[in-house]
């Protein structure tokens, strides 16, 4: 890897490769846009319960204040991928009047993604604060739905 950079930079690229490789397996391309869209949201729910490492590494990364990932190569070609996908789910869905028209896939993403992030980063001090054990399993399958109804009802005409 020739340094410590380095290696950190392969790691992260390497975190983000298998997200991306995990969720192009969803096909979402060849689902109803509604089930598509549930399914990419509690797909990064449970990526995110299941690979806290991943999190963690983008925590640090956004204190680094991306140094590392502006230096890769690979991962903006990963997500554009990833975005023309969603874009296709979302364009689909305003066809079939499902959606609302000229949704930003982006926009649509990052409220998946943060509903979840914020939940994960904070259940401890949310669960001392609202004495509610946020970490319980059902409180966990409590709150995926919860990101799914919150996405869908985001973006129905």
């Amino acid at each position: 890897f020739g340094d410590k950079d380095a290696l950190y930079l392969a790691v992260l690229e390497d975190a983000y490769h298998h997200i991306r490789h995990a969720e192009h397996r969803l096909d979402l391309t060849h689902k109803a846009p509604s089930a598509g869209l549930k399914e990419l949201a509690l797909f990064t729910w449970h990526y995110f319960l299941d690979h806290p490492e991943f999190l963690s590494i983008l925590a640090t990364e956004n204190l680094n204040q991306a140094r590392y990932l502006r230096q890769s190569t690979t991962i903006t070609e990963m997500h554009s991928n990833f975005i023309s996908e969603l874009e296709n789910v979302l364009k689909r869905g305003a066809e079939s009047g499902e959606f609302r028209a000229g949704l930003d896939p982006v926009d649509v993403y990052l409220t998946i993604a943060s509903l979840g992030f914020f939940y994960l980063s904070n259940r401890y001090t949310l669960s001392t604060i609202f004495q509610r054990d946020l970490a319980a399993p059902a409180e966990l399958d409590r709150w995926g739905q919860h990101i799914v109804d919150t996405v869908l009802a985001s973006i129905r005409p």
